[in-house]
């Protein structure tokens, strides 16, 4: 997905209206999820509550992929401005991204295929080193959002999303999903059956 240099199709003020509606409510809820997976992975990499590390980013990886794929799903949003607008020089993630390797070590790096689509080449990725992508993201819409740019900010939630973090966010959920079951599932054969005893007697 590309801007475009050609001027939108005139419509009726109402449909106008309806649509500059539609797209503020979407940037709304990216917005506020955007804040909320921020927030959930600072406490993170904090280290504030690391026995519920793996659940809390499992949530917070599915909140902001639901409206991820409301991005995907709405048409090519067109901002104003042919240019990204200035916001300053991009934040330092260097800290959050060894931060979250710390309370990840023995888990962060997983496989990945690199395309599933094209083949089957497998490659090596880190759950805080995507993370960290993902936020940078995410951030980098809120800073234009946050300047009243509101279709600046969802042109660039929308393309980045389609292009880098909704396809790491995909793969950080699944690498988390199975961490959890492993956790869950992977147990001794007699404390599994004691658990399994304690089930029937209920």
């Amino acid at each position: 997905m590309t801007r475009s240099d050609d001027a939108p199709v005139t419509a009726a003020a109402p449909d106008v209206d309806a649509e500059a509606a539609d797209l503020r409510a979407v940037a709304e809820s990216v917005a506020r999820e955007s804040r909320a997976f921020l927030s959930t992975v600072t406490e993170v990499g904090a280290g504030a509550n690391p026995d519920a590390a793996i659940p809390l980013l499992l949530l917070a990886v599915s909140d902001v992929l639901g409206v991820g794929a409301r991005l995907g799903a709405i048409v090519d949003v067109v901002p104003n401005e042919r240019y990204e607008p200035d916001v300053g020089p991009d934040p330092d993630v260097d800290p959050l991204r060894s931060a979250l390797a710390n309370v990840l070590d023995g888990v962060d790096e997983y496989a990945e295929v690199v395309d599933p689509v094209l083949g089957a080449e497998v490659t090596a990725a880190t759950l805080s080193g995507d993370l960290v992508a993902i936020a940078g993201a995410l951030v980098q819409g809120l800073r234009h959002y946050d300047r009243g740019h509101v279709l600046e900010a969802l042109w660039w939630w929308q393309f980045s999303y389609l292009s880098a973090w909704g396809e790491r966010a995909s793969s950080v959920l699944r690498t988390l999903q199975t961490l959890l079951a492993h956790l869950r599932l992977d147990v001794e054969d007699d404390v599994a059956a004691e658990a399994e005893y304690d089930a029937l007697q209920r």
